[in-house]
Parts: structure tokens; C-alpha cells; sequence
């Protein structure tokens, strides 16, 4: 046992240890007579509570004049200690060499019972010649220069090992040290721990103020009641549950940010004291309540206690931080089922683009044609949209493991934007949508969907959201000018966005102004962001106005009453009632309204028909054509044959009616006779 007593963490105070030393030096060079003694006159040092404390880098304060005798070696580097009977009867098992400046470890002869030996505040850069001490409980070397661990391998009944305020980088040769009960290594340049797991006795570790990033190999310190990671670097820490008996930890002034780096402190049933004070993740407004919430035990957190309602807060707070977790897990699995779709939906789209490509240039080389895509030979998903892409935490990983990524079309609502991808989007226009819901929708996306196959549907989206003003295309195949028209029946367009990505058309100079031109009823205020001003109608109406005028012209009466529909009939007859009229007679109004309504009917002409359509109705009148050729070819095989019949007749009916007349003659020249065959064919024929 030590005979001096240390204080703790909870207060127990410490018994000074006096040592009263005569300090001599003799070098063996010299004659007896020039012998130097000299006396240092200052108290001893105490053992402070640098033991058990949380923080252990205080220094010795007491002290008393030591009288030591240091002699010369045969190896000058080395000075031999020697004390007197009286001194080794007085102190017998201790040995205080403090602040002697000394740069390494005397020999220390006719000691071997020492349990106490002190070489703080020296200059030693090694530990050597002690390893006779084997009977040494108490060590310290606080504050010297010692770089490495070593010459302890002896010292097999160590219990207290204060190397603080040093240079060693590396825990090491601890090895036979397997009765260590404390270890003091603070502010030294550790950045490591490892080579502790043995020292199954050890209770109290200090590693405060050194490089440690991490904590981790613990395992094995069944004994540890108290570990001091004060100002370290570090941002995780693993296996503090494996300690069973360990109490209090000391994280002060690190760099942990989140609870998910220390969660494994959830998980340890003896702490009940730590502190995280300094670390980014004290500055949380989450912090203490996650804190209380994940480990129960505790009774003091950043050296305050912790009280009832306290407890009760943090668990109130952490149940809607929960839910909120759990929210943001919802979005974020919906966000990523989002990107998979978009992923299958840009695939597809982009292997019916091949395919029309390949059938548009069969003779294109193989070695002009685009890569094949990744994703056909493994399945694999390969992002379309790499800025949303991101690590993902397991638990989100997990789930979408059970993601269906077969999915070929999305619908999204977001806010005022009705989003669709893919041309299945396309029949979600059919559904009952919330007069809410369909009234908050003013603008519209289609991306990956065939224009044409978008026109099909206009009617539709003017019926089901009659608010939409804002149209965007992206990768829908716009590729000439006379697509636009298809717009016109629409309701209202206040803005058009065209994405030059999968829409060529944008690449033509005057496609802005063919816009306005045709859809000027519209009076769109926009076009790809960009504000309309009154010299782009003026531009527009310059370029475009004499193709209107054109196409119009060249109609026939009933060809613009069809494409005018019943909406634009009535100004189509104003203008046959003032066609042919007087100038004179018509007024300066009627001649504006004439200019207007002729303007709009010019435009009308201007229409857009679909491929699809357009090869309907070549196959409708092919049908045509084929049902009446065959038609007029029966008719006229009838006819053929009922003429040839007609004339078989006209050579056969002179002897045909002769017979007659005299087959007729014969059977009514005997009157009765005739009577009564008829009168028999009638009893026969009942």
C-alpha cells in the first residue's frame, strides 16, 4: 500500500508524504577533498487529487528541503543516489527527486524497497535504471521530457503510473504493468489508444490533451471507472459500452457533432456522469434532450445535475424529434423513389430515341451510335440527375431495398406545379381531381413525353386546370415551328418555358417570335424567363403576319369553316355580310373589328396535325379508298350479269312465249277437264 493518500473525484482529501534529502555530489574524478555539498532547503511534494480527478494536471503544491546524495558512476552519464540511515529509516519506502534538473534517471542503489518514487518537473528524456525497484507501487514522472514508454517491464507490482505532460506518442510496453490501477497520459502527443486491453485492474485513465481522433479498443478494461478524454480531437467514439464498470467520462473540447458518432454510450448501464461541454454538438438546441432521452442513468451531464423535470422535457422533446425524424425519412425515401423513377422514365425515353434514330438512318455506322446504356446489361440504377445523388444513411439504404424501380411515369404535385414524367403520366389527367387541388395548378411540366403525344391531351388539361398559365417542356421532341400551333386551343398561356435539352426547335433563330405571332391571342408575358416587350409582337406580327395571310388565302370557304370550329363561325360570317359592301358604308369601327376578326381567323389557319394522326387518317382513307374500289367493282359485275342475262333473254323469248300461249291453249280447250284438274291441284296442295 501506498502510505500516502490521494484525493478522488468525490472529495477525499490527501496526506502530505515529507521527505527531508541531503544532497550531495561527488564525481569520482575528483579528490575527497573537493567534495560540494550543498543543502536544498524546500518543502516536499504532496500527492495531490491529480489521482481519480477528471481533469489530473495539477502540480504538486507543498513541499520540504530534501537532502540527497548524488555520487558520480563509472559511467559518467549516470549519477549514483545515495542517502543516509537516518534518511532511509525516516522515509524508508519513499523517494522524492523533484525538480533536481535532472536529464535522466539516477542509479538508485540499497532501495529496492521503495514503494514511492517522484521524478516530476525534471528533464529526464528516458526511463531507465528503476527496474531493481520491484517492489515500486507509486510512479511519477509527471512533466519531464520521456518520449516512449519503456523500462517498466519489472515493475510488475506498479498500481499508480503518472506520465502527464510529456512527449510520448505511442502507448506501449505496458505489457507486464497488469496490477496498474491508474494511468495518467495527459498532455503528451497520443494519437492512438491501444495496448491497454490487459489491464483488466486499471480504474483510471487520462488521455486529456493529446491528438486522439477516435475512441476505440477498449475492450478488456473491466475495471475503468473514469476516463478523462478532455481536449482531444475527437469526433466518434466506439466500444465505452463494453466497459461494465465505468462511470464518469469526460469529453469536453473535442470536435463530436453528432449523437450517431457516440451513440454508443445509449447502450452503457454504469455511466452516470459525463460531459460534453465544448464539443459542436453542445451548441444543439437538441442536444441536451437527446442526451437525457438515450441514456436515463445519468445523473450529472456537463458537471450539473440533472433534475426530474429536466428528464420530463427531454422526453417530450424527443418525441417530436422523433416524429420528425421519422417525417424526414418518409421524404427522403420519397425523394429517392422519385430519383429511380425519373432514372427509369430518362432510359426508357432514351432507348425510344435509338430506336426512332436507328429507323430514321439505317445506314448509320456502328460506331456512330450512342453507348449502350449501363443500366440494360446489369439493371442497375444509374442516376440521370448526379446533383441529387448522395450517401445515404443504412437505414434508408435498407428501405429501399424494397423500392419497386420498374416504375415508368411519375405525377408529381408540388405546390402550384403539376410535374409529369413519361407518357403514362399523361392518363392521370383522367383522374377526379379536387377542384382544391386542380385550382392551385398554374404551372405545368412535361419531360420524356412525345409532344404529340402531349396534344392529344391539351383539351383535357384546359378542362381539369383551367388556372394553368405556365407551360415547360423538357425533353418532349419540339422540333419545328408549326408544333406551337397545337397550343392555340388552349385556354391561357401567361408563360412558356422551352428546354433547349431534347427540343431542337430552340436552336431556330425566330422561334420566339413565331410564338408570339401564333399565339399572340394569348398575350404571353414570358418566354424561357425572359420578359415580352411590345417591339417582339411588333417583330413577330412583321415576320409571321404575310404566312397567316398566305395560308388563309389559299383555303377553300368550307376547309376554314371546319378548321375554325363552331367558336370562330360567327366572325367568319361578319365577314362574308361585309364582303362586297361599299367602303363607304362600313364605319371606322367595323373596319377595326374587320381587321381583328381577320387576324385571328388568319392565325386559325396556321394548325398543327400529329404524326399519329396524320398516319390515321392515311390509313383511314387508304380503308376508304380500298372499301370503295371493291364496291364499285361488285356493282359493275352485277351489272355485267344482269345484262348478259338480258340479252340470253332477248334471243330466247320469242320461242319462249310462243310455248306459252300454245301450252295455254291446250289446257283450256277442254273446259270441264281443265276445271277439274284445277280443282285437283288445290285439294292436293291442302
Amino acid at each position: 500500500m501506498i502510505p500516502g493518500k490521494y484525493r478522488s473525484a468525490s472529495g477525499r482529501t490527501a496526506n502530505n508524504v515529507n521527505c527531508g534529502l541531503h544532497l550531495v555530489i561527488q564525481t569520482s574524478s575528483l579528490p575527497e577533498k573537493n567534495k560540494v555539498e550543498f543543502k536544498i532547503n524546500r518543502e516536499t511534494s504532496s500527492f495531490p487529487g491529480r489521482l481519480l480527478q477528471h481533469d489530473l494536471e495539477r502540480n504538486y503544491s507543498s513541499r520540504q528541503g530534501d537532502h540527497i546524495n548524488l555520487v558520480s558512476s563509472s559511467m559518467p552519464s549516470f549519477p549514483i543516489l545515495h542517502r543516509s540511515s537516518e534518511e532511509k529509516i525516516l522515509y524508508s519506502d519513499r523517494l522524492t527527486l523533484e525538480r533536481q534538473k535532472l536529464t535522466v534517471c539516477p542509479i538508485i542503489d540499497g532501495e529496492e524497497h521503495l514503494r514511492l518514487l517522484n521524478f516530476q518537473h525534471n528533464f529526464i528524456t528516458r526511463i531507465q535504471n528503476i527496474s531493481n525497484l520491484q517492489r515500486l507501487i507509486f510512479l511519477d514522472l509527471y512533466d519531464n521530457q520521456i518520449e516512449e514508454i519503456s523500462g517498466l517491464s519489472t515493475l510488475r507490482s506498479l498500481r499508480v503510473l503518472l506520465l502527464g505532460k510529456n512527449r510520448i506518442k505511442k502507448i506501449s510496453n505496458l505489457e507486464n504493468l497488469k496490477s496498474l490501477d491508474v494511468l495518467d497520459l495527459h498532455g503528451n502527443q497520443i494519437t492512438r489508444i491501444e495496448n491497454v486491453n490487459h489491464l483488466c485492474d486499471l480504474r483510471v485513465l487520462n488521455l486529456a490533451r493529446n491528438l486522439l481522433g477516435q475512441v476505440d479498443n477498449l475492450n478488456g478494461l473491466d475495471s475503468l471507472t473514469e476516463l478523462n478524454l478532455r481536449h482531444n480531437q475527437i469526433t466518434s467514439v466506439r466500444d465505452v459500452d463494453t466497459l461494465p464498470c465505468l462511470q464518469r467520462l469526460f469529453l469536453s473540447f473535442n470536435n463530436i457533432s453528432s449523437f450517431d458518432s457516440v451513440s454508443c454510450l445509449a447502450d452503457s448501464t454504469s455511466l452516470s456522469d459525463i460531459t460534453f461541454d465544448g464539443n459542436p454538438i453542445a451548441q444543439e438546441s437538441w442536444y441536451k434532450h437527446t442526451v437525457l432521452q438515450n441514456m436515463m442513468q445519468l445523473r450529472q451531464l456537463d458537471m450539473k445535475r440533472i433534475t426530474e423535470e429536466e428528464r420530463r422535457m427531454a422526453s417530450v422533446v424527443a418525441k417530436k424529434e422523433e416524429e420528425k425524424k421519422r417525417e424526414s425519412h418518409k421524404q427522403s425515401l420519397l425523394k429517392e423513389k422519385k430519383r429511380l423513377t425519373i432514372n427509369n422514365v430518362a432510359r426508357k425515353w432514351d432507348l425510344q430515341q435509338r430506336v426512332a434514330n436507328t429507323a430514321t438512318n439505317p445506314d448509320r455506322k456502328d460506331s456512330d451510335s450512342p453507348p449502350q446504356d449501363p443500366c440494360q446489361s446489369d439493371g442497375s440504377t444509374v442516376s440521370a440527375f448526379p446533383e441529387e445523388t448522395g450517401s445515404l444513411d443504412s437505414g434508408l439504404n435498407n428501405a429501399l431495398l424494397g423500392l419497386s424501380v420498374t416504375d415508368t411515369y411519375l405525377v408529381e404535385v408540388d405546390g402550384d406545379t403539376l410535374s409529369l414524367y413519361g407518357s403514362g403520366a399523361l392518363e392521370s389527367l383522367d383522374r377526379n381531381w379536387s377542384v382544391q387541388t386542380a385550382g392551385m395548378v398554374t404551372t405545368v411540366s412535361f419531360t420524356f413525353i412525345e409532344f404529340d403525344e402531349i396534344v392529344q391531351v391539351l383539351p383535357k388539361l384546359k378542362m381539369k386546370f383551367p388556372n394553368s398559365l405556365h407551360l415547360k417542356f423538357k425533353e418532349t421532341n419540339l422540333i419545328m415551328l408549326q408544333q406551337f400551333n397545337a397550343l392555340a386551343q388552349l385556354r391561357r398561356i401567361d408563360q412558356l418555358t422551352i428546354d433547349p435539352q431534347g427540343n431542337p426547335v430552340v436552336n431556330f433563330t425566330l422561334w420566339k417570335y413565331y410564338v408570339l405571332f401564333r399565339l399572340s391571342h394569348f398575350s404571353m408575358q414570358k418566354i424561357n424567363g425572359t420578359e415580352v416587350t411590345q417591339n417582339d409582337m411588333i417583330m413577330a406580327e412583321r415576320l409571321f403576319g404575310i404566312l397567316a395571310h398566305v395560308a388563309s388565302s389559299e383555303l377553300p370557304q368550307y376547309r376554314m369553316i371546319s378548321i375554325l370550329g363552331d367558336a370562330r363561325k360567327k366572325q367568319f360570317r361578319y365577314l362574308l355580310e361585309t364582303k362586297g359592301k361599299k367602303p363607304g358604308i362600313v364605319s371606322e369601327e367595323n373596319n377595326d373589328n374587320k381587321r381583328l376578326v381577320g387576324e385571328n381567323t388568319n392565325r386559325a389557319t396556321l394548325n398543327y396535325t400529329t404524326r399519329e394522326f396524320y398516319h390515321e387518317k392515311l390509313e383511314e382513307i387508304k380503308e376508304k379508298k380500298k372499301f370503295c374500289k371493291m364496291y364499285i367493282e361488285d356493282l359493275v359485275k352485277e351489272a355485267t350479269e344482269i345484262n348478259m342475262k338480258n340479252e340470253a333473254l332477248q334471243k330466247l323469248w320469242p320461242q319462249m312465249f310462243i310455248e306459252l300461249v300454245r301450252d295455254a291453249v291446250i289446257e283450256i280447250r277442254n273446259k270441264n277437264s281443265y276445271m277439274k284438274l284445277c280443282l285437283q291441284q288445290i285439294t292436293d296442295q291442302k
